[in-house]
């Protein structure tokens, strides 16, 4: 009887059985002509079993896994902390025509001359990048490297930083606009926020291409969280950094959709 494979599939190289029978075949050597052939497969094919059951030794199967997913949402900011859901809706109305005013304006500003002085580090270099964005005050951590004799030269960008101006920016792609947002965000977890790093994040995210890449999405909402959980630690409403705070969540969870981490209305 034909089993339900055979039924279910019909031939495609039908093959007569001949005078021979299966015990003339000899499968230890090759085939003396195609008929034979064919017949050698039919016949391996018969003794392979209907079903096939898998060894598996169980205790390959007790290795713990891992799967690095973060989920959490900010910390709750303290009464009064928060902004309004119509301040919210105001600074992403405004962050919305700041992102068209750069797509539009950004071929303008990329044929635009870059002072000799600005020399943009390359892609992986993470240090120049810290030092090009923040200067060499803040990433070294001192205040200054002049003495009181030696008065600080004006607009000395390489100790202050540069700003992201529109030139510089519009000149970013998008995986280098990923990669400085990743190195401020991974610099910004281990100390304070700045002014200067505030613009950037600002000018950055207002070059974030929709819809996020997954290593985006997941920067944004490291940034947002660590915007938060500073914030909790703010003693006064009147801390100069609570409005910039405020505003970079208020981007990641309203603009960017980020809705779990957005500040609700107290």
């Amino acid at each position: 009887m034909k089993s339900d494979v055979e039924e279910l599939m019909p031939r495609l190289l039908p093959v007569g059985c001949g005078s021979g029978t299966v015990g003339d075949l000899d499968l230890s050597g090759p085939p003396r002509n195609p008929q034979e052939y064919l017949r050698q497969v039919q016949l391996e094919a018969s003794l392979c079993p209907e079903v096939v059951v898998a060894q598996i030794d169980p205790k390959k199967l007790r290795k713990k896994q891992t799967v690095n997913a973060s989920v959490a949402g900010c910390h709750a900011a303290p009464v009064g902390f928060s902004p309004s859901l119509r301040w919210q809706q105001q600074q992403v109305s405004n962050f919305s025509e700041v992102r068209q005013s750069i797509t539009r304006h950004r071929k303008h500003w990329t044929s635009q001359t870059l002072d000799d002085n600005v020399l943009m580090p390359k892609l992986t270099d993470e240090e120049g990048w810290k030092r090009f964005c923040l200067g060499e005050k803040v990433y070294l951590g001192t205040s200054s490297s002049h003495t009181d004799a030696e008065p600080e030269p004006a607009l000395d960008y390489s100790k202050m930083g540069f700003p992201p101006f529109l030139s510089i920016i519009s000149r970013l792609n998008q995986s280098t606009v990923l990669m400085v947002l990743e190195i401020l965000i991974g610099w910004f977890e281990e100390r304070e926020f700045v002014p200067q790093l505030g613009r950037w994040l600002y000018a950055l995210l207002a070059c974030l291409e929709k819809p996020l890449l997954p290593e985006a999405h997941s920067s944004i909402r490291q940034l947002a969280r660590r915007c938060a959980q500073l914030r909790s630690t703010l003693d006064s409403q009147e801390d100069d950094k609570l409005p910039a705070l405020n505003l970079l969540i208020c981007l990641v969870a309203r603009y960017f959709e980020q809705n779990d981490l957005a500040d609700q209305q107290e």
